[in-house]
């Protein structure tokens, strides 16, 4: 009974049930190893989850569009925009807004691409962002030859890690805003509520005039960016990039936006539950590592939250067309 309680709770009120996971994983974490959950390592667990957060806000789009839409891509993307980034900033501040435009606009139409395949040529979203991603990963390791190349602007480093506004990096604070920005995108305007539409119902969506082919590219195009955005952030977090230095942030996304209550099949749910979920994962990973458990461990203990979710949601509430 207990835990049918604790699941219907999980399905109901995800945002509130992940807030009180990442409390008690901070006092569990602050037992384990004292200082844990210190003003100064919340403030650390946030800027990593910002990055994780920024590229999950794409994926979130993506997956409230519906027709079973994940993208497999950032991680890709990301490591891409943060190549391209430090590569045309080579530590010149002078160099930092054409990069940004640049880099942007790049992971933009990467993005289009894939809604485009997924739309016009009807590939199956799984399949076309892994193509994608292997389209993304092979010119990386060309262009590379697998070493690092690019640095990153003196100024977007310290923007990223120095206290910007009320003792938070700048980091941070582009992840508030973005959040608040992507809050309203969806709830206050028209392309939100198309969004919600489609991922609800495609076929009754269409026959009130949404535009759903254009509406589940542009989403596409959008997780590019938001990718893009993270490379670029990434950048200057690290001072310089790695190929594949995204790709950990692929399966994380998806799990981030599940735990903060979207729907696999589209439709329901926001960001704002997405980046607590982010958080969570974080302050998880801060633990498993405080428990000295190696990395193939922690991919196990997300695939298994995964799933986990999955049951509990129960491939959510309705079948939808």
């Amino acid at each position: 009974m207990a835990l049918t309680q604790w699941a219907r709770a999980v399905r109901d009120r995800p945002l509130a049930v992940a807030i009180l996971a990442i409390l008690a994983l901070l006092a569990v974490g602050d037992v384990l190893s004292p200082g844990f959950a210190s003003p100064r390592q919340i403030v650390t667990q946030l800027v990593v989850a910002a990055l994780l957060g920024i590229v999950a806000a794409g994926q979130n789009l993506v997956i409230l569009a519906g027709h079973e839409g994940i993208d497999l891509s950032v991680g890709g993307i990301a490591s891409f925009g943060a190549f391209l980034a430090g590569n045309l900033m080579q530590q010149d501040n002078g160099n930092l807004p054409l990069a940004v435009v640049a880099v942007l606009a790049c992971c933009f139409f990467i993005g289009l691409g894939n809604g485009l395949g997924v739309t016009l040529l009807r590939i199956p979203p799984l399949v076309m962002t892994l193509g994608m991603l292997g389209v993304v990963d092979g010119a990386l390791v060309l262009l590379t030859r697998g070493v690092p190349s690019g640095r990153a602007a003196p100024l977007l480093s310290e923007v990223v890690t120095q206290p910007l506004l009320f003792g938070l990096p700048g980091i941070v604070v582009i992840w508030i805003v973005l959040g608040i920005g992507l809050a309203l995108l969806l709830r206050r305007t028209t392309f939100g509520f198309q969004i919600y539409a489609i991922g609800a119902n495609a076929t009754a969506a269409a026959f009130a005039g949404v535009p759903v082919r254009r509406t589940r590219a542009l989403v596409f195009a959008l997780s590019g960016f938001f990718s893009g955005v993270a490379g670029i952030l990434l950048l200057g977090y690290t001072g310089n990039v790695f190929v594949g230095a995204g790709d950990q942030y692929m399966l994380p996304s998806i799990i981030a936006v599940v735990i903060g209550g979207t729907s696999l099949t589209g439709g329901i749910g926001g960001y704002t539950g997405t980046m607590a979920g982010a958080l969570f994962l974080v302050v998880l990973q801060g633990i498993l590592t405080t428990l000295n458990i190696p990395p193939f461990g922690r991919q196990i203990v997300f695939g298994m939250t995964l799933l986990t979710l999955m049951l509990i949601y129960g491939r959510q509430r309705r079948l939808k067309a």
